[in-house]
């Protein structure tokens, strides 16, 4: 018997304004009969129509599952939008709302021991062992909730600075843990269209890191960044120095940028935000919030805060 699936994620056609230009394959119609193919062999995935005749429901064991089956896609020419993976509850005969649990199996180093402790609590993770081993690391055993695991592959590499070995399996359905935070930082989010230029991103990067370079093409709406802050920050990354006809020190001609933080697929994914989708093309990734207009969208998040002060 296979095990029923534990995380979802919307699968639609790419509604960017960079629709059809990298992908071979961009079309509802292909999109449903590649997803549908898939179930041949898959045989832990389902796939789900919606309301919407351009967006599946596609339900997987974990997300490197559905990763698995986005970064196959890709290669083959396929070009679409992705969600942000969530867990799938369930409920029991007493009418009591369950949630999927893992087992965590992690080996580290004893300095970042601390950091992984607090990261799994936070993350509702319960410790059920914890023993050093002869080559002086340490192996921790918890059983987390599948949602506090959503995100956390990238932040305990970054924390055990590459070091650390983690590996999970599906444990079973169990009462809802509580609340879980999710990311702690923001979005950098490009406010026109256009082509980025390095005096624009110079003024970006002084508020937190770039995921891309001078001379990208971007569109409005696109996450070009991730910033402390704890709000969304719109920058015209597109800006170009105004020229006048006094001469500038070497100082002022050369701008110099940080490297960009080029994402792996995973890592985008678990970047995202309720509010935001993966834009996955043959020859990108590139993240973008669902309303695309920064206009409408602050209208959505004023709306959204108005309601969370009422409630």
């Amino acid at each position: 018997q296979v095990e029923d699936p534990t995380v979802r994620m919307t699968f639609g056609v790419n509604t960017s304004p960079f629709t059809g230009k990298e992908g071979k394959w961009s079309t509802s119609r292909k999109l449903r009969e590649r997803l549908y193919d898939e179930l041949r062999n898959n045989v832990a995935l389902r796939v789900a129509d919606t309301e919407s005749a351009d967006t599946f429901i596609v339900s997987g064991r974990g997300e490197l599952h559905l990763a698995i089956l986005i970064e196959t896609m890709r290669r083959e020419g396929y070009e679409f939008q992705v969600s942000r993976p969530e867990a799938i509850f369930k409920t029991d005969e007493n009418g009591e709302m369950l949630e999927p649990y893992e087992e965590l199996d992690i080996e580290t180093s004893p300095d970042s021991v601390g950091t992984v402790v607090e990261m799994l609590g936070n993350r509702r993770g319960k410790m059920t062992d914890m023993q050093n081993n002869p080559d002086n690391t340490v192996h921790l055993r918890y059983t987390v909730p599948t949602r506090g695991l959503l995100g956390f592959r990238y932040q305990f590499l970054t924390a055990t600075r590459g070091t650390g070995i983690l590996n999970s399996l599906f444990k079973g359905y169990a009462p809802l843990a509580g609340p879980i935070t999710s990311r702690a930082t923001s979005s950098i989010v490009s406010w026109e269209s256009g082509v980025s230029s390095t005096y624009g991103l110079k003024n970006a990067e002084e508020r937190g890191v770039l995921f891309i370079g001078a001379g990208v093409d971007v569109y409005e709406g696109m996450v070009v960044g991730e910033t402390q802050r704890p709000d969304d920050l719109t920058v015209n990354i597109c800006k170009k120095k105004h020229l006048t006809n006094m001469r500038s020190s070497n100082k002022d001609i050369e701008i110099r940028l940080t490297p960009p933080l080029n994402m792996s697929l995973d890592q985008a994914i678990e970047y995202l935000a309720e509010d935001e989708l993966l834009e996955v093309t043959p020859i990108n990734f590139r993240i973008r919030k669902r309303i695309l207009n920064t206009e409408e969208r602050g209208k959505q998040t004023k709306k959204a805060k108005e309601l969370l002060a009422d409630a």
